[in-house]
């Protein structure tokens, strides 16, 4: 048997090649008749009557339909009976072949189809009347009779039956073959019916003529039976499609498995070749067309009727039907003959009031069946079902969407992010590492505080576009929350990793312009990858944090994760109960690096710097004492502890007639304590030092931030007539020209830019620039990390006036200063009102 090939069902002229074996054995069939029948031909005078009532016993009054074709059975067995038991053979064929050729004139069908039907008619009674003659004459209305004739008729519709198994196996494939047969057996039970019934009236009417009205009145009776009967089985039909449709949309559950799940079925349900959902775009959901055609695995992204149904149906909100019988829009017929869709019926999907999309059934299966008026109300009551469906489904789809991405950016969540990089770490390709990115945006919560929280999210949803437009196509972009954005995708290297972190940084560092003000938006980036830094989503998560965290202490950098982080980040934490308990016991001690003029090398003062030796830690490094302190807080304690050991060896030294300027670094976090500058004078009052003597140190970071948020303490500490320093200017973005704005005095270059200069033209170019610039502001310049005779030199010749460094000293304890000052500070220069200057540069 033929199958159907990749390019769809075969063309309807296939049919000729069942046609033509049908028309070969009519033909062979009588003329083997006509050469062994005694009388061939005969009983005229009642083949008209056989032929008005097979024409009439012709319309179907159970229709089946199978794939692309429709099935119907008749009451056609009960005048071939007759006319067997009647006329003559080939008379038989002559009256039975015309009623054929009469009742699919009617149909109107096609000349291929036509001509089949006529030639299974042909060949199916010739073969009847040839089994007939080989078989002994019929005599009588006995059990032989009935035997013979009963025979004749069943070759009829073997034969009929064989030959529609054929065509359909021909054209659509051994599965509508199939289905054919598998549909057959109500029919041959209505046929032996239909034959049991034709033996009856052969009986009575061998006994009188007069019978005939009463088996007319029992054909009628016969024919409302069989129509009733059809018409449970057409609502059985329905019920169960409608109960095997609901339960499909149930079980679908999710949008994106719904049409597969709805459009099949309720084309078989109308009994439609397409049926169509067509969803136009609405938010982040684009435009759905989909068709589901018979004999057509799958969907298809086309529809076979024109859009001006469609967005008829949903522009005016009512039905759209087109067809013989139901015609609601006229003008539509032209299209629809243009398209060969002979009818169609297209319904608006409603939530609501609103009109979401439209579901529509085209081409009634069999050429004579039509849709009819009463198939709309069916059809309603499936798309209201559906229109249902498809809300519920992009609620929860909707809803599932909102679980795993971000309100604001309308990327992936943490939560997204997670679960894509649980699944990506599972498969481990040789020569690849899974990257994960964490990109943490500067200075965010300085625009929340003075544009407002709008302007926030403005800088946040510009950040997420320009990583999406800038990562991979391979990448998933995704907020972790607050102003973190993470990226994850397959790299070669960690290596890799790094140079895409830092070209995406480049590129998302632009300019941001929100109506008239420009923003410079920078990120600091964390880098961690699998399977180096962890096995699992969480410790690359916690990992990249802590990279970023420490990206952040270098202002625009990338940072790639590295065990010491860890081991830092679980210090720390473990730091917060013993700085609690070492400032209670005075574990904490105080050293002090001085501060020289380069010129004359006398000593203007010493920097306070913290330092604990912590008895199982060892060491502790500042910043990370500062940071516990800072999150546990206790900054408020430590910062007093400082200025109180720094105001109280000013104090003594004042005394002693060496008065010496003292430094204390505060944090940025200080800043914003309004009772700090109060404290501060008590603590001068209490000492009694000067407030000139007292220089506070803010990081640069802490004073530029891009806010007026500082301002109000600086100023009031100036006018308490302390002095105010800028510390590791240059580490950061802002410039010279920012410093004119704040009340500050003294402006500290950044170590690295220092220790650089003997080597780096470029970090010499930005000394002096600074040092120029800063003395022309009328600021004093400091500068930080002088380690050798040729830095010294260099900031000699720029006009830098004061520099600490491991030059002149390292920070030392309170006891080994006043030893320093005992060997470096020459005894002449002591003197009141002088300060003292320094033997010679070890």
């Amino acid at each position: 048997m033929a199958g159907r090939g990749p390019t769809g069902p075969r063309s309807t002229e296939y049919a000729w090649l069942i046609t033509g074996p049908l028309a070969l054995i009519a033909i062979v069939c009588t003329t083997a008749v006509g050469l062994v029948a005694p009388q061939p031909f005969g009983g005229w005078s009642l083949a008209l009557p056989l032929l008005v009532a097979m024409v009439a016993a012709g319309l179907p009054v159970l229709n089946f339909t199978v794939r692309r074709q429709s099935l119907g059975v008749t009451l056609t067995e009960i005048p071939l009976v007759l006319a067997f038991y009647l006329v003559e053979p080939l008379t038989v064929v002559v009256i039975y072949t015309v009623a054929s050729a009469a009742t699919h004139l009617r149909h109107r069908f096609g000349a291929t189809k036509f001509w089949f039907n006529v030639g299974r008619a042909a060949a199916g009674s010739s073969l009847a009347v040839l089994v007939l003659e080989a078989l002994p004459p019929v005599e009588g209305v006995g059990p032989a009779t009935w035997l013979k004739l009963s025979l004749a008729a069943s070759m009829v519709n073997l034969l009929s039956l064989a030959s529609v198994a054929g065509v359909h196996t021909l054209l659509q494939g051994w599965q509508a073959g199939r289905g054919t047969l598998r549909q057959s057996p109500p029919a041959l039970l209505a046929a032996m019916i239909n034959i049991a019934s034709g033996m009856i009236v052969v009986i009575l009417i061998a006994a009188t003529w007069w019978s005939l009205l009463l088996l007319g009145a029992l054909l009628v009776a016969l024919a409302l039976v069989y129509r009733a009967y059809a018409q449970f089985f057409r609502q059985h039909r329905t019920l169960t499609d409608m109960y095997e449709l609901s339960r499909a949309v149930s079980e679908s559950g999710e949008y994106g498995t719904l049409p597969d799940a709805l459009l099949g079925r309720v084309r078989a349900l109308m009994q439609a070749e397409y049926a169509t959902l067509w969803l136009p775009a609405q938010g982040r959901h684009p435009e759905v067309l989909l068709t589901a055609r018979n004999d057509a695995p799958g969907l298809l992204d086309f529809a076979k009727t024109p859009v001006v149904l469609r967005e008829r149906a949903r522009d005016a909100g009512r039905t759209v039907a087109v067809g013989r019988g139901l015609t609601t829009d006229g003008d539509l017929r032209a299209p629809l003959s243009a398209h060969r869709v002979k009818d169609v019926i297209v319904l608006p999907l409603r939530s609501g009031q609103a009109v979401i999309g439209t579901l529509e059934v085209a081409n009634r299966l069999g050429d004579s069946n039509h849709f009819v008026r009463t198939d709309v109300p069916l059809f309603e009551t499936v798309a209201a079902h559906a229109a249902v469906a498809l809300e519920n489904s992009r609620l929860v789809d909707r809803l599932r969407h909102d679980a795993s991405h971000d309100t604001l950016t309308r990327l992936p969540n943490r939560r997204r992010i997670t679960g894509a990089l649980e699944e990506a770490v599972k498969i481990r390709a040789p020569g690849e590492v899974v990257a994960l990115l964490l990109f943490d945006v500067d200075r965010l919560r300085q625009v929340n505080e003075s544009l407002g929280h709008a302007a926030g999210d403005k800088v946040l949803v510009e950040v997420a576009n320009r990583l999406r437009a800038c990562v991979p196509s391979s990448a998933l972009v995704g907020r972790a929350g607050g102003d973190e954005f993470l990226v994850t995708l397959r790299l070669e290297s960690a290596e890799a990793a790094v140079e895409l972190a830092a070209q995406l940084r480049e590129q998302i560092r632009d300019e941001m312009v929100f109506d008239a003000l420009t923003l410079d938006v920078d990120t600091a980036v964390g880098v961690a990858v699998h399977p180096d830094h962890g096995s699992d989503a969480a410790s690359l998560l916690q990992r990249v944090d802590l990279a970023a965290t420490a990206a952040k202490s270098v202002p625009g950098s990338v940072q790639l994760f590295s065990p010491a982080l860890e081991s830092r980040s679980l210090r720390r934490l473990g730091l917060a109960g013993d700085l609690r308990r070492a400032l209670d016991d005075g574990e904490l001690e105080v050293y002090f690096q001085p501060k020289v003029t380069l010129r004359d090398r006398r000593l203007v003062g010493v920097e306070c710097l913290a330092r604990w030796e912590h008895p199982a830690h060892g060491t502790v490094a500042p910043e990370d004492f500062v940071a516990v302190a800072e999150h546990t807080g206790q900054l408020g304690r430590f910062t007093e502890l400082v200025l109180r050991e720094g105001l109280r060896r000013s104090r003594d030294w004042t005394h002693a007639g060496q008065p010496l300027a003292v430094a204390v670094n505060l944090s940025a976090r200080t800043l914003t304590d309004q009772h700090f500058p109060a404290r501060v004078k008590e603590l001068l009052d209490e000492y009694g030092v000067a407030p000139q003597l007292l220089t506070l140190e803010i990081k640069e970071a802490g004073v530029l931030d891009g806010t007026d948020r500082p301002i109000p303490t600086l100023r009031r500490l100036r006018d308490l007539g302390v002095r105010l320093s800028v510390d590791d200017f240059g580490t950061g973005d802002s410039s010279l020209a920012h410093l004119r704005r704040l009340p500050v005095h003294e402006v500290k270059v950044d170590r690295s830019f220092v220790q650089g200069m003997a080597t780096d033209p470029g970090d010499l170019a930005i000394v002096n620039a600074v040092v120029t610039l800063s003395q022309q502001f009328g600021l004093a310049v400091v500068a930080e990390g002088v380690e050798s005779e040729l830095t010294l030199e260099l900031l000699q010749d720029i006009g830098c006036e004061i520099g600490q460094g491991f030059l002149f000293s390292r920070p030392l304890p309170y006891e080994r200063l006043e030893a320093w000052f005992g060997a470096q500070v020459d005894p002449e220069t002591i003197s009141p009102g002088e300060l003292p200057r320094l033997r010679a540069v070890p």
